[in-house]
């Protein structure tokens, strides 16, 4: 993937719609009271952003596998760029310290897609561990283990959605209440 982190450009026009329509449909995922509520993720702004980073490498490995164009995955990271920006300036973080804040999200971005991406191909404990360790900072296999039931439920949703309808933005992740099971 490119490294975003040192500039922003703006998408091609035609792509600029569908981006928003996906990042919107990823912020509002991960903005599901469930998560916080009945599955321990913690609700702050760290918590907030582990779960926007879950939802972003789940469309953006479907992407993949679907082969759409990068400029579609490229288009969502600097979206996602653009937010956080204007979040730690919302938030008042000083123009000296964006730069140095935006590439530790950049960081946290792709280091968790590979570990995911990595856990995932390892199996159901794998991911749970991986989930623990940069969801609930390793403190909660637990909640962590009922995540991944809704992970997979995520993968398996977006991995029905064709290309096109993938593309538009158009679709819903699963509702996390009736993915989640106990073990």
């Amino acid at each position: 993937m490119v490294w975003p982190f040192n500039h922003f450009r703006k998408s091609p026009a035609p792509l600029r719609g569908t981006i928003e329509a996906i990042y919107g449909t990823i912020v509002a995922q991960a903005r599901e009271p469930l998560f916080y509520r009945d599955l321990g993720v913690a609700d702050s702004v760290n918590g907030r952003f582990d779960m926007l980073l879950l939802h972003l490498w789940l469309v953006m490995r479907e992407l993949k596998l679907k082969s759409a164009p990068p400029a579609l995955s490229q288009g969502l990271v600097e979206r996602f760029c653009t937010d956080m920006d204007d979040n730690l300036r919302e938030l008042g973080t000083s123009d000296l310290r964006v730069p140095k804040k935006m590439q530790e999200f950049g960081r946290a971005l792709y280091g968790r897609a590979a570990a995911y991406d990595m856990a995932l191909d390892a199996g159901f404990e794998p991911l749970a561990q991986a989930l623990s360790k940069n969801i609930y900072n390793g403190s909660d296999l637990d909640h962590a283990r009922r995540l991944v039931s809704y992970v997979n439920a995520a993968i398996a949703g977006l991995g029905h959605l064709d290309e096109t309808t993938l593309k538009s933005g158009a679709w819903r992740f699963p509702q996390p209440a009736a993915t989640l099971v106990t073990t």
